[in-house]
């Protein structure tokens, strides 16, 4: 079946604090939340959308919320639907994301451009045109962005759903990229042999720090329904899940595609009205082969 076209509406964005709005993904397949935050000097856009004509949407709608305010990019992590469309921003935004993520890129981006393409006519239109570029600036974990009298802080979390994710954190509000999803299954790009990557255990470890942490409000999660702090538990609750449920029957020597089956079946009675059910699959393969 062909995705729908994955098209960033701008004329959805809508405030949720002073001073930041979220262009939200109106549930469409390959259409990311994304963040525009801003401070008396400057604005930043949490990703871009997928390819050059919606991170061309993203960014005219920067510059007139900007009104002359500098401008900075970063995104959650390089999937193709957050950050491949970053070329667009090049002269008219500082482009920054941690050196995991700026290593993702240019390891794994051309082969992420050719899979991707690969899903169907519409997402492959998407990504006509698409050039992958390299960040103007790259921190190691921690960076505070000063948009004047406001200050973004930029975390790289370590592996989780990929090698390179970050979470950016302003105010109360905290954008989590795809290390959180709402009213959808935690989405695993368990791609053996070209990638491997994502850590569910890792994974787990960052939601149980993000739990953890100097309390939210408000939780942009990468796709779904903006939310409050309960979508940091119930993945980090999923996670947790999903692991025991796996190495269980794996510890008692069940062949894979049995687990796959038995699982799926308790992840759909716990969560009956989550969408991405095959992300439960790539999940549980991807338990099956972590020791940790």
């Amino acid at each position: 079946m062909e995705l729908p076209e994955p098209i960033v509406d701008v004329g959805g964005a809508r405030e949720i604090g002073r001073d930041l709005v979220v262009i939200p993904d109106r549930s469409v397949p390959l259409v990311p939340n994304i963040g525009v935050i801003g401070g008396s000097e400057a604005v930043l856009v949490v990703d871009t959308g997928m390819g050059p004509r919606n991170a061309e949407r993203v960014l005219e709608f920067a510059l007139e919320y900007a009104a002359g305010r500098r401008l900075y990019l970063t995104t959650t992590h390089f999937h193709p639907e957050h950050a491949f469309g970053a070329a667009v921003f090049a002269g008219e935004a500082t482009y920054l994301v941690n050196q995991a993520q700026a290593d993702d890129l240019a390891v794994k981006g051309a082969g992420y451009l050719q899979m991707f393409r690969g899903l169907g006519e519409t997402v492959a239109q998407a990504l006509d045109g698409v050039e992958l570029v390299a960040p103007d600036t790259v921190y190691a974990s921690a960076h505070s962005l000063d948009l004047g009298d406001r200050v973004v802080e930029l975390r790289a979390t370590g592996r989780a759903h990929s090698k390179g994710d970050q979470v950016v954190r302003v105010d109360d509000v905290l954008f989590t990229g795809d290390l959180v999803e709402a009213g959808q299954f935690a989405i695993f790009p368990w791609f053996p042999p070209h990638d491997v990557d994502v850590s569910g255990t890792r994974w787990l470890a960052v939601m149980q720090r993000l739990v953890d942490a100097e309390p939210v409000r408000t939780v942009v999660p990468g796709h779904g329904e903006v939310g409050g702090a309960q979508l940091l538990a119930d993945t980090r609750d999923y996670l947790e899940l999903l692991r025991d449920e796996t190495w269980r029957r794996r510890d008692s020597a069940m062949d894979e595609e049995t687990i796959v089956a038995e699982v799926t079946d308790v992840m759909l009675k716990r969560h009956p009205d989550w969408t991405g059910q095959d992300w439960i699959t790539s999940g549980v393969r991807c338990l099956c082969a972590d020791h940790s």
